[in-house]
C-alpha cells in the first residue's frame, strides 16, 4: 500500500461527538472534511466507494450528532504520523504527535442517505 503524504497547504479536520477545544496527542485527524464529518457520528463501520462518474460515496453506521472541527494551528510533518491500523485509503487517517487546538466548524447530524443498512452491512461482510 502506497503512503499518500499530506498536503502542507490543506486544512486538517477532526470529527467527534464531543464538544472539544483541544485534541490530545494520539488523536485521529484527516485532510478529508467529509470523512471527518462522518467520524463525528462515531460509526463502527465506514465504507467508501467511487462511482463510475468519479463521485465518492461514504456510507456508515454512525447515529450520533456531533461536531466537525478544523485544526486551529499549523500542522507540520513532525506533528502527524500515518494511522497504523487504518481501514481507510492510504493518507486519509493520521495520528497526532502532540496536542492541537481546535476550532469548531459546524454541528453535524447523520445524513439518512449515508446510512449503512443491515443488508448493506451483510454484503460488505460477505466480501471479506
Amino acid at each position: 500500500m502506497k503512503l499518500m503524504l499530506p498536503d502542507p497547504q490543506a486544512p486538517w479536520y477532526h470529527g467527534s461527538p464531543l464538544l472539544l477545544t483541544e485534541l490530545r496527542a494520539g488523536s485521529t485527524i484527516t485532510q478529508d472534511r467529509d470523512l471527518a464529518r462522518v467520524f463525528s457520528h462515531k460509526p463502527a463501520v465506514v465504507s467508501q466507494d467511487v462511482a463510475e462518474d468519479g463521485r465518492r460515496t461514504i456510507l456508515h453506521t454512525g447515529e450520533q450528532p456531533g461536531y466537525l472541527y478544523r485544526i486551529a494551528e499549523p500542522v507540520g510533518p513532525e506533528d502527524v504520523r500515518p494511522h497504523p491500523r487504518t481501514t481507510m485509503e492510504p493518507g486519509q487517517e493520521w495520528l497526532t504527535n502532540r496536542p492541537l487546538r481546535l476550532e469548531l466548524v459546524e454541528r453535524t447530524a447523520p445524513r439518512p442517505e449515508e446510512r449503512l443498512t443491515e443488508t448493506m452491512l451483510a454484503a460488505l461482510r460477505s466480501k471479506r
